[in-house]
C-alpha cells in the first residue's frame, strides 16, 4: 500500500463532508456509465474537478447576481444570509447529479429545481414584477454559470483545450439549461459570449448586490486548511469575472501568488482523488455509496 494513501483518504473524506450534509444521510453521487453525459463527454472533465468547479461557481454567482431579477430571487427567496454554505453545496450537489449519477436521477434532481422555481416570484425595489422561471434569467444564469465552470477549468486545469471541445462543453450543458426552462440556451462559447454581453445594459449593482456579494466573499469552512482553500477560491472566484463585472462588484484582482496557489490546489486535489471511489464509473446495481 502506498504511504500516501492514509493520507488521500483522510482529505477524500473531509471534502465529502463539506460538500455532503453527512448528518442527512448524503453522500457523494455515485459514477454512473448510465448517466445523463456519456463517460467521454466534456462535461465529464469539466464538472469533475473540484477547485476549478468551486472557483467557476463564485464567480457565476457573483456574475449572476449582478442582475436585479436573479438578485431578488436571492434576496427574496433564499436564506442566504443563514446558509450560504448550504446554498453552495446545493449548487455543487445539482451538477454533480446531473452530470455523472443515474439518468432518472439526474431528472429527478431538475424536475425538483423545476417545480421550486415555479412558485418563486416578487416585485423588484421599483416595482416591477419577477418570475424565477422566466425563461431569460433561467438563460442568464445558465450561460454565466457553465461560462464561469469552463473559464475556471481553462485557465487552472487546462490551459491548452481545444476550442471545438470549449463548444463541446456549452453544446452539452445545453441539455440542462433548456430541461430547466432557460431560452435562449448558447450552443458554443460564441453564442455564450454575445448572450452575456446583451445583457449588460439590465445588470447593476447596489447595496443588495453589495451585501449578498460580500457573503459570498467571505465564506470561510472548515479549519485552517480549508480556510487557506478557500481563501483562494473566493479571490480567484472575483479574478476570474470580466473586467467590467469585477469592477462593478469593486472587487480586487488575484495576485499572481493566489493564482499560482489555486493551480497547485487544484493540481493536489487532482493527485488526491486518482484512482478513488469518487472518480470510479460504478457498476449499475451499485446504488449505495461506499464507505
Amino acid at each position: 500500500m502506498s504511504p500516501f494513501k492514509p493520507v488521500k483518504v483522510t482529505i477524500r473524506r473531509r471534502i465529502n463532508e463539506l460538500f455532503n450534509d453527512y448528518e442527512r444521510g448524503e453522500r457523494p453521487a455515485l459514477r454512473r456509465a448510465d448517466a445523463l453525459f456519456p463517460t467521454d463527454a466534456v462535461a465529464w472533465r469539466v464538472n469533475g474537478d473540484i477547485v476549478t468547479m468551486m472557483i467557476g461557481g463564485v464567480s457565476g454567482l457573483l456574475l449572476q447576481m449582478l442582475h436585479p431579477a436573479v438578485l431578488a430571487g436571492v434576496w427574496d427567496h433564499s436564506d442566504f444570509r443563514a446558509d450560504m454554505h448550504g446554498r453552495l453545496r446545493r449548487t455543487a450537489k445539482f451538477i454533480a447529479v446531473t452530470t455523472f449519477d443515474h439518468a432518472s436521477a439526474g431528472q429527478a434532481a431538475i424536475d425538483r429545481v423545476k417545480s421550486i422555481h415555479r412558485k418563486l416570484g416578487g416585485t423588484l425595489p421599483d416595482g416591477t414584477p419577477y418570475k424565477v422561471d422566466d425563461p431569460s434569467l433561467l438563460a442568464w444564469v445558465h450561460v454565466t454559470e457553465i461560462k464561469s465552470f469552463l473559464d475556471a477549468w481553462v485557465r487552472y486545469q487546462d490551459r491548452d483545450m481545444s476550442a471545438a471541445d470549449q463548444d463541446a462543453y456549452f453544446d452539452e450543458m445545453a441539455r440542462i439549461g433548456l430541461a430547466l426552462g432557460a431560452d435562449p440556451v448558447p450552443r458554443n462559447r460564441a453564442e455564450a459570449e454575445a448572450l452575456i454581453q446583451s445583457m449588460r445594459p439590465q445588470l447593476k449593482a447596489d447595496a443588495r448586490t453589495r451585501e449578498v456579494a460580500a457573503l459570498v466573499m467571505g465564506q470561510r469552512i472548515g479549519g485552517a486548511a480549508e480556510g487557506v482553500a478557500a481563501s483562494l477560491v473566493m479571490a480567484c472566484g472575483a479574478d476570474l469575472l470580466p473586467d467590467w463585472a469585477r469592477q462593478m462588484h469593486g472587487l480586487p484582482a488575484a495576485l499572481p501568488a493566489q493564482r499560482f496557489g489555486a493551480r497547485s490546489l487544484a493540481r493536489t486535489l487532482d493527485w488526491v482523488y486518482q484512482g478513488s471511489p469518487n472518480r470510479k464509473v460504478w457498476p449499475d446495481d451499485t446504488t449505495v455509496w461506499p464507505e
